[in-house]
């Protein structure tokens, strides 16, 4: 029997938080994965513009035979998401829901922060997602556009990132909220750094950990799994030269990634 892959795309290599935790729950599965590096960011991007992308990135994947796709990029989930379900006849998997599936399930005083980008905080997705599972839940939210560079940087254990953690999350800590949803690929790389400003009485929600779960989920219930005797194969494509992916990707993956193709999301 051959198995299908596992799809994952994002606009660049934030995503692969998200392939790390995929890894880490189902080591046995193949896994293609496209950062689409020649047009980050998406999240400046108008919404016309995004769905465009996604469908494109889409019919490429399918062309290489997926049975699920995870769109691991925040603004994807918050601006086509339905689009793409409604146009592609395959499981699709966003990043927002997940995390606010789990931000309301583990919330004990009903205050809940979100982190993210401009475009992220600014579509109030991860809000109107928390609330459509809780209304009165009390939702938060702060853009921290400086912790994107930081990461790709490896700046995340030292007093750039300490001073930029606090200067941006004492207000959030100080209004009470006992969860905070990490809204953005890039913040698990800062998870420490954060958890140590939010203090204990707060809880993380990585929504890179609960998307792969409902990946796992979703595959198990759909009997498309493969047998956990298997070893998964992975492949990575980018839109752009991929020396820098490659560079920022290994701190990412922790690891080395392999061989990265640059591919034109035009050709056939």
């Amino acid at each position: 029997m051959t198995w299908k892959a596992i799809g994952i795309f994002d606009s660049g290599v934030g995503g692969l938080t998200v392939l790390k935790e995929i890894f880490k729950v189902l080591p046995q599965e193949d896994t293609i994965y496209l950062g689409d590096t020649a047009r980050v960011p998406y999240g400046t991007k108008s919404p016309q513009t995004v769905t465009r992308y996604a469908h494109e990135i889409t019919t490429f994947l399918l062309k290489r035979d997926i049975k699920i796709l995870v769109a691991a990029c925040n603004t994807v989930s918050a601006v086509c998401l339905d689009s793409l379900k409604n146009r592609f006849d395959i499981p699709i998997v966003g990043v927002i829901e997940p995390g606010a599936r789990r931000a309301a399930s583990i919330t004990r005083s009903g205050k809940v922060g979100v982190i993210g980008t401009e475009g992220t905080i600014k579509s109030s997705a991860y809000t109107k997602a928390i609330k459509r599972i809780n209304p009165g839940i009390e939702v938060l939210t702060l853009a921290c556009p400086l912790f994107v560079p930081l990461a790709e940087e490896g700046w995340v254990d030292n007093e750039v990132a300490r001073l930029t953690a606090r200067t941006y999350l004492l207000g959030l800590k100080n209004a009470g909220v006992d969860t905070l949803v990490l809204g953005c690929t890039h913040y698990p790389i800062l998870k420490e750094i954060i958890a140590e400003v939010m203090g204990k009485d707060v809880t993380l929600v990585d929504s890179a950990e609960e998307t792969a779960h409902s990946v796992a989920e979703i595959l198990a219930g759909s009997n498309l799994l493969r047998p956990s005797s298997e070893k998964g194969n992975r492949h990575y494509f980018v839109t752009d030269v991929p020396a820098g992916f490659i560079r920022v990707g290994n701190r990412f993956l922790g690891g080395k990634l392999g061989d990265v193709h640059q591919v034109s999301l035009e050709s056939p």
